[in-house]
Formats: structure tokens, sequence, C-alpha cells
């Protein structure tokens, strides 16, 4: 399945089912208010459906708009920690981003007044749907909702500043996330997956979710070693390499600029990018 978030041409938010080209919403008197409140209650299967409207109609949010939580994994692919001039870790690097940062689908990602140095980054997002702390890897995919797309746009000279990561990745409206939660069984082998990203159409990164470092199900169990993990968290598990920093000259996303992120069955994320008002 695949379920979308979104806002409807009545200006009310709502969540459903994505088939093809039209939105089945779901919930009504009693249902659960969003799409996180759905997990949590671990009924998003058996709400009834509502009407069908052509997914035309509606603007997109973020999959989940309002996770309790985003952790983000860095320098998780071997070829993205070389290209940055890094050493490969014993543990993976861990930093968090905030609601505000959050860009649905078809959103603009915002480039800020304060940097030129806006950088893709095309990664693939884990939202979790049964909490819990001290996850061994071998449970962890029972506790996956489902995966999305994401882009943790860096503004890389504000992430270089100190040691710690959060300032680069926490300007409003940096970070694309969609369009769609699709559910595990919708991908038949999640590793052979590429994360592909294209600007203005040109591919810029391209790289199979088998090489990351630290896999999927072992970035749940260190996370849920040191926090509890709750329905709705979303995990963007770290970038491949191609990165425009490190591109001669380098290549930084810039107003008017086009930028998409697929990740095979999880789907395609596009995102325009504009100058900050």
């Amino acid at each position: 399945m695949r379920y979308v978030s979104y806002v409807d041409a009545a200006g009310r938010a709502g969540y459903g089912r994505l088939e093809g080209d039209a939105v089945v919403e779901l919930g009504g008197a009693g249902a659960p208010a969003d799409l996180k409140a759905a997990l949590a209650e671990d009924t998003l299967a058996s709400l009834p459906a509502g009407r069908t409207v052509p997914l035309a109609t509606v603007t997109l949010l973020p999959p989940i708009p309002n996770p309790g939580k985003i952790l983000c994994v860095a320098m998780n692919y071997g070829a993205h920690v070389a290209e940055m001039g890094r050493e490969v870790l014993a543990h993976p690097g861990i930093f968090t981003r905030w609601n505000d940062t959050l860009v649905a689908h078809g959103g603009a990602l915002v480039k800020p007044s304060a940097s030129d140095c806006l950088d893709y980054e095309g990664e693939l997002a884990v939202v979790i749907g049964k909490g819990g702390r001290r996850i061994a890897a071998a449970d962890a995919f029972g506790h996956i909702a489902g995966f999305s797309v994401f882009n943790d746009a860096s503004v890389r000279d504000w992430q270089r500043h100190n040691s710690q990561f959060i300032p680069g990745k926490n300007f409003p409206a940096t970070g694309g996330f969609g369009p769609a939660l699709v559910t595990p069984d919708e991908i038949a082998d999640l590793p052979s997956l590429r994360v592909q990203t294209r600007l203005n159409g040109v591919l810029v990164q391209d790289q199979p979710i088998a090489d990351m470092l630290c896999p999927v199900a072992e970035i749940i169990a260190y996370l849920s070693a040191f926090t509890e993990l709750s329905p709705g968290d979303v995990i963007a598990t770290g970038t491949p390499s191609g990165v425009g920093e490190k591109r001669k000259p380098p290549l930084y996303m810039q107003p008017g600029d086009r930028v998409e992120v697929s990740i095979g069955a999880v789907g395609t994320l596009v995102n325009p990018v504009i100058a900050e008002a």
C-alpha cells in the first residue's frame, strides 16, 4: 500500500491510500486524526474508505507531517565517506532534523539567504510503525511501517561551522520528504534499489542501497539502543556519493533548479528550489 498525507481543495488536512492517480480518503468520525496517529493505534489497514478524489485536486504534505523524531545517519556510504575526506568509524554518525525543515513532494526547497551552499542529498527514508527500545537487528523490519524518499539538503558552510552538523541541516524548508509512505510488502528487494538524484535532469547520484555501511536493520538497532523509537518517527539513512560540495567546481542548488530523487519502487520525490523571501 501507498499512503499520503494532504490538504484537500477545501483546506482540510487528511490522509489516504494512493491508488494510481487517485486518493482514497481514510478515517471519518472517531478515526485517528492523522497518519502518525493511525500508525500508533495500529488501525491503518482497517480504517473505512471514504470518497475517492483525484490526486491532482489535493496538495501533498510530507507523508508524516509531524514526526516525533527525525533521525539522520551521516556518512553511511563508503564512497561518500571517501569523497568527503573522512574515515569510516565504528558507529554511525547521527544528527537530528526538526519538523519545520520538511517539504512535501512538489513543494519548494528554500535556499536560505544566509548561504549560497545548498547541496542535494538523496536518501532512503524509513518510517517507524511499531515503537520500541533496544530492538534487535533481526527484529527491526517488524518495526517498520514503510519507506519513502528523502532529500537531506545541506547548507554546507553552516554545516562546517563546527563538528556538529545540526546548524547546516535545520534551515526551514530544506528537507524534501515524500511523496508517499510505501509499505514493505511493495518492495521486493530493498538492497537492490538505487538512490538516484537528478539536478535539472542530470544524474548526479546513483548508488544501490546495498552499499550502505550500516544497513537499515542495524540503524534501527543502534538508534533504539539510546532512544525509544515511536510510531511515525522518520529515519533518513544517509546519502551516497556524488554530492555537489565535492564536485569541481562545486555544484550547489540555485533558485529555479529542479531536483529529483528516485528510489525504484519507493517512488520519486520532486522539488523546485526557490530563494528565501
